[in-house]
């Protein structure tokens, strides 16, 4: 066999940054600069109008690959996710044919180059990939696992999976969901993980929202149903606080018009979409990290939320819900709050409660700190790489 470091690793994804300080989730790009220590690595990501077919980003070989004839068209999976943008305007679905054929045919003509890819998303890149003899490992993130569970989509994702050298969950609660769907698939849990070097307590900056003494709650992510921001707004209505908003997504005009109200005017600020190395400060500057997501009508959950995982290496004390894969990453009481979803007094109370302990604010932190001291790209990184070589053995 050949020597870890000569093995060609291609990535695939459909969520990545399309230039360097760009504000779309990182992740994958995380992932693959972890990767290199041990693979040649290639992230295969779609197009999108401004970014490079080809470069090297922070290291890491990116091919980009068009889907569409006019290019300035190609905007179907940013900013944002590609079923959220589809619902922002409809017209989007008809790029979604387009997508496939144009991921299959860079497939085509790729993967000869390759050992084994690692495609992340069961919709699209993980269907597409099983069209294909190379071998792959399959990672789910969330939305892709619990939803499109019915016939004929639910038969596609099953063959993706079933057809998988491995298959990978970002946590427990997916786990369950999946072998829900392929009875027996029985999934690996490797998380997501968290860049230790970038979110650290040494980013705080006194007084970075201008906040005078008052103290400062703050979300970051997407402004879409499952992340439970209107709940959040609810709950601050009766408190002495700020809250800063970090994001963007298809319910920002809505939640603005909330945060017209007179209880939250001037105590409600909308941030738009940050960069990575701005949200090292905002994260370790805040007084509270809030993570207020509930399960969304159609079933979408968090997995495990790299916002929680951010806001805990930065030194920040966190509130979220019990929902998704949440409760594997915060326990209540010890490294984080935890309430129920959608329970407005009880997110009020607990915002409170930190706000009246920094003894339980300071030891909520330090148990978090050490929690998420195993949640580094380095390791998460080792431990895909031992699925990888497994895979390449059998």
């Amino acid at each position: 066999m050949r020597k870890l470091g000569k093995i060609k690793l291609l990535l695939t994804a459909s969520t990545f940054p399309r230039w360097e300080g760009d504000t779309e989730p990182r992740f994958i790009l995380d992932l693959a600069i972890a990767y290199t220590r041990f693979f040649d690595v290639t992230v295969l990501a779609p197009a999108a109008p401004g970014a490079s077919q080809e470069e090297y980003l922070e290291g890491v070989h990116v091919i980009r690959y068009h889907y569409f004839p006019i290019h300035k068209w190609e905007t179907l999976c940013y900013p944002g996710a590609i079923v959220p943008r589809i619902k922002e305007k409809k017209v989007r679905a008809l790029l979604v044919p387009f997508m496939v054929l144009g991921l299959w045919n860079k497939l085509r003509k790729l993967l000869p180059s390759y050992d084994i890819v690692h495609s992340h998303w069961i919709i699209p890149q993980g269907v597409i990939q099983s069209l294909f003899k190379k071998k792959y490992i399959l990672t789910g993130h969330g939305g892709d696992v619990a939803e499109l569970n019915k016939w004929p989509v639910s038969a596609v994702k099953k063959r993706a999976i079933s057809r998988s050298s491995a298959f990978t969950v970002v946590s427990k609660d997916l786990k369950a969901r999946a072998e829900q769907i392929l009875p027996g698939c029985n999934p690996h849990v490797i998380s997501m993980g968290c860049n230790l070097e970038s979110f650290d307590p040494k980013n705080k900056q006194d007084n970075y929202f201008m906040q005078n003494g008052k103290p400062v709650l703050l979300f970051v992510g997407r402004l879409a149903e499952k992340k439970g921001v209107e709940f959040l707004l609810e709950a601050v209505k009766s408190l002495d606080v700020l809250l800063f908003i970090v994001g963007s997504g298809p319910l920002e005009n809505s939640l603005k018009m909330q945060a017209e109200d007179d209880t939250l005017r001037n105590k409600v600020f909308f941030l738009g979409a940050k960069t990575h190395g701005e949200l090292t400060k905002l994260y370790a500057s805040a007084d509270i990290f809030v993570a207020p997501s509930i399960i969304a009508s159609n079933g979408d959950k968090e997995g495990l939320p790299t916002a929680i995982m951010e806001a805990m290496a930065s030194g920040v004390p966190v509130i979220s819900t019990r929902t998704g894969g949440i409760p594997e990453l915060i326990e209540d009481g010890k490294t984080g709050l935890l309430v129920e979803e959608k329970d407005v007094p009880g997110l009020s109370k607990a915002i409170q409660t930190l706000l009246d302990s920094p003894d339980l604010r300071e030891k909520l932190v330090s148990n978090a700190l050490t929690e998420i001291s195993n949640k580094d790209y380095r390791t998460i990184a080792l431990r895909f790489s031992k699925l990888i070589l497994e895979s390449l053995t059998n």
